[in-house]
């Protein structure tokens, strides 16, 4: 695997995730939170969608020190990254009670934010 330019990714990051740690834990305690995105298969069957796994991940890594960051934090830095970017090129009409708005923020990403 080429190596990564770890601060590149952090900054990414950090401009991606736009929601501290304790919003965005609170977010992923709603029903709203919970009904979006697409439940892959974890093979728990848990029935938690891709991106309110991501959010708790969020979480996590937001807590973490520069120094205590791990390959697969910064892999999965880099995952948020892509898909907030994606995701925000698709804005709808409808903002504030989207089901796109609700998934950007399992990701970390509140559009409504500045």
């Amino acid at each position: 695997m080429p190596e990564i330019d770890r601060d590149k990714v952090r900054k990414d990051f950090n401009e991606a995730v736009n929601m501290t740690a304790p919003e965005l834990k609170k977010w992923l305690d709603t029903k709203e939170s919970r009904a979006v995105g697409w439940k892959g298969k974890d093979g728990k069957g848990s029935g938690e969608s891709v991106g309110h796994a991501s959010g708790r991940r969020i979480i996590d890594i937001l807590s973490k020190a520069k120094a205590e960051l791990t390959d697969d934090d910064y892999a999965h830095m880099r995952k948020v990254v892509g898909y907030v970017r994606r995701h925000r090129a698709q804005e709808p009409a409808n903002i504030a009670t989207s089901r796109w708005r609700y998934s950007l923020m399992n990701w970390g990403n509140d559009p409504l934010k500045s």
